[in-house]
């Protein structure tokens, strides 16, 4: 590592620990946001900010090139009632950094902004640089990324910072919720009845249950459709004339959000409205450029299971960062220093493979 990516290294650290000790929940960003255009300024990086979406373009912007996206988030869910340690309270015991935000997504975002910063000078790449540092990830909310891409120029290929363990995920699961109803025959309790809604839902559960999706994707595998909630009934003598449910429905990459809904509204023995539709799969071809770039250090490609801010984007994109996945939203939320440093250097490793001439 040279000296200068130690250093660069050094600033993404420190940067994160005062991430860490401000409160951003989703929708609660601004502060955040000062302190990201704060740090690439302190690099003489000019940067532009829309809500609480921070961004800015490589020095050498060029609209005949392609442009590669950087993308990670620094809003946090709540901390949960397990916590032992301070949220906001950024320390290091045994290699491990803690506090709020983290492993998700905080390393993978100061990781990115080193490597942007690393990068933002060269005249002489074939790819454009944009990094946004977005808010409301965590909420989907509506001034997420989803938000800030009208403003940005043609985006080709993205990188999406996420807890990886820097191996490359290659496709990632879609979400669609489905509320769904069983209508029956409302009715006294004392009367008889042969469309009780609730003995009708036995029936649709066992549905749900069995039915599986013909395509199956080579990195997500099957879809995985699940029953979530189920409520009816308001008075205990009274057979209630529906009964409401939940339906969770994880998209592989084989179809798109409005097929999966289109199958279940004909299929289904029930009433079903989807939520959303844009909460789409996402993939990116496993022998473009970029991944062979990651593959050629070592990394290993997968299917993830988890949603991110790739479902607002229409290109194609890799979900990668350093930290662990499941250690996202836990009590006592850490990343290890060293995969930080791991993670800038394999960033900016893989980047030197795909956008240096």
């Amino acid at each position: 590592m040279s000296h200068n990516q130690k250093t660069l290294t050094e600033k993404a650290i420190a940067l994160l620990k005062e991430l860490i000790s401000i409160q951003s929940f989703s929708g609660e960003e601004d502060k955040t946001a000062d302190t990201i255009q704060n740090w690439l300024g302190g690099f003489g990086i000019k940067t532009e900010r829309q809500v609480n979406n921070v961004f800015a373009f490589n020095q050498h912007f060029d609209a005949s090139k392609p442009t590669l996206l950087l993308n990670s988030h620094h809003d946090t869910v709540k901390p949960n009632t397990a916590y032992t340690k301070d949220p906001f309270h950024p320390y290091v015991e045994d290699g491990k950094l803690y506090g709020l935000g983290s492993n998700d997504a905080g390393g993978c975002l100061v990781s990115l902004l080193a490597t942007f910063v690393h990068f933002y000078h060269r005249d002489d790449l074939n790819h454009n640089i944009i990094i946004a540092a977005t808010a409301e990830e965590e909420s989907a909310g509506p001034n997420s990324l989803l938000s800030l891409l009208p403003n940005l120029p043609e985006i080709d290929v993205a990188i999406v910072g996420e807890p990886t363990l820097m191996d490359l995920a290659i496709a990632e699961k879609g979400l669609i919720v489905f509320d769904a109803v069983v209508e029956g025959t409302p009715s006294h309790a004392a009367h008889p009845n042969d469309d009780n809604s609730i003995y009708n839902t036995i029936e649709v559960l066992e549905w749900f249950k069995n039915y599986h999706f013909e395509k199956t994707s080579e990195a997500l595998g099957e879809v995985k459709m699940t029953v979530t909630q189920i409520s009816a009934g308001k008075q205990h003598n009274v057979v209630p004339a529906h009964v409401d449910m939940v339906v969770d429905v994880r998209v592989n990459d084989r179809y798109s959000n409005a097929e999966i809904a289109e199958l279940l509204q004909k299929e289904a023995p029930c009433e079903m409205t989807p939520r959303s539709l844009r909460l789409n799969s996402s993939a990116i071809d496993p022998n473009h450029n970029l991944v062979k770039s990651g593959l050629a250090l070592g990394r290993k490609t997968y299917g993830s299971p988890t949603l991110s801010d790739q479902a607002a984007l229409s290109c194609q994109s890799l979900k990668l960062g350093p930290g662990d996945s499941t250690r996202s939203h836990s009590a006592d939320e850490y990343i290890f220093v060293h995969e930080i440093e791991e993670g800038i250097d394999l960033y900016i490793k893989i980047l030197n493979g795909f956008i240096t001439a």
